[in-house]
């Protein structure tokens, strides 16, 4: 593979192969769905930073937006125009900034962390917009902010501590690291 980490056919192949297992983990390993959407899956942020972690930000984040479109076609749930775009293709496709880190010592923890960072900020910003449009303003949108962030966190922190759990087995970190050797060679 190049250098560069750009689209070629293993990296389209390893792509496609972990979006179908993390769409796959995303519909059917999953705790009951919360009653406005979210949900804590069984590690499928983790197969999609995965991706940025092996090729780097340009697929990863390519990725990451196509498993936000596959999420928004499996499962929509919109309640305002813009949440279509902030929700899925925006706030999944900040998963991809993980590939940031694909060279980094500890990079899939760090990547990791960076992308479910940037998912939850995007989806507190939907959050916002949505409690403004549709409750109104109180309190100079603070309770939005507030509403948004405990909201997101109800679904989005329990998944990265599990997957941090997960990530602090050495075997796991072993496997992990050769299957990324496998798919770059």
């Amino acid at each position: 593979m190049s250098k560069n980490k750009t689209f070629n056919t293993k990296a389209i192949a390893f792509s496609g192969v972990a979006l179908a297992l993390a769409t796959i983990i995303a519909a059917f390993i999953k705790l009951p769905s919360l009653p406005l959407g979210g949900s804590i899956t069984l590690f499928s942020m983790l197969v999609i930073c995965f991706i940025g972690y092996c090729y780097g930000p340009v697929v990863g984040i390519t990725a990451s937006v196509a498993f936000g479109v596959l999420q928004f076609i499996i499962g929509p749930y919109v309640v305002h125009p813009l949440q279509v775009l902030l929700d899925f293709p925006l706030a999944f496709g900040a998963l991809g900034l993980s590939g940031f880190f694909h060279n980094a010592k500890n990079g899939l923890i760090k990547g990791y962390l960076v992308g479910v960072f940037g998912r939850f900020i995007i989806h507190c910003i939907s959050g916002v917009i949505f409690y403004t449009a549709y409750v109104g303003s109180f309190g100079g949108d603070v309770a939005a902010i507030w509403t948004g962030i405990v909201y997101n966190m109800t679904y989005i922190v329990p998944e990265a501590v599990a997957t941090l759990i997960l990530l602090a087995i050495p075997a796991v970190r072993h496997a992990l690291n050769q299957i990324k050797e496998i798919g770059t060679a």
